[in-house]
């Protein structure tokens, strides 16, 4: 699974940064990820117009999210949790410019996500880490909507 993860996150990385707001090349030293992934320093690896790397960190149930023209692409790094997309979103507010969150999802799909595994949710699809047992971590790639 690992190969094909990076073939995907090269492929998406390199489709991002042709097109990116970005004028050099972005490095992000390890310790700046660890830190991410550990939930102590700003999830943000790279963010710009057209592209956006996160490391996130979670030791609890979130939210229910829509993003109308972002996808998202993630790899799990450690941990486990139940993930539930697709649906119906019920209850969501605006959060922002194309992000709804809150309320509730009916007649997603429910995953298990662990180590390794990824998931890729389109733009438009509600999303939620509904149970998350002792702490996850996790790349997320935000692709826009074309």
């Amino acid at each position: 699974m690992k190969p094909l993860f990076v073939l995907l996150l090269s492929l998406t990385g390199a489709a991002l940064l042709a097109g990116a707001d970005l004028k050099e090349v972005a490095y992000v030293p390890a310790a700046k990820v660890d830190a991410a992934l550990a939930g102590k320093a700003d999830i943000y690896l790279v963010k710009g117009d057209n592209v956006a790397a996160e490391g996130n960190y979670r030791d609890k149930a979130g939210n229910v999210e829509m993003h109308e023209k972002l996808t998202d692409v993630f790899y799990i790094t450690s941990g486990e949790a139940t993930f539930v997309a697709g649906g119906k979103l019920e209850g969501g507010q605006p959060s922002g410019p194309g992000q709804i969150r809150g309320g509730t999802i009916t007649g997603g799909t429910t995953y298990h996500l662990t180590k390794g595994d990824v998931i890729v949710i389109p733009a438009g699809i509600p999303h939620w880490f509904k149970e998350v047992p002792a702490a996850i971590s996790y790349y997320v790639v935000k692709v826009p909507k074309l």
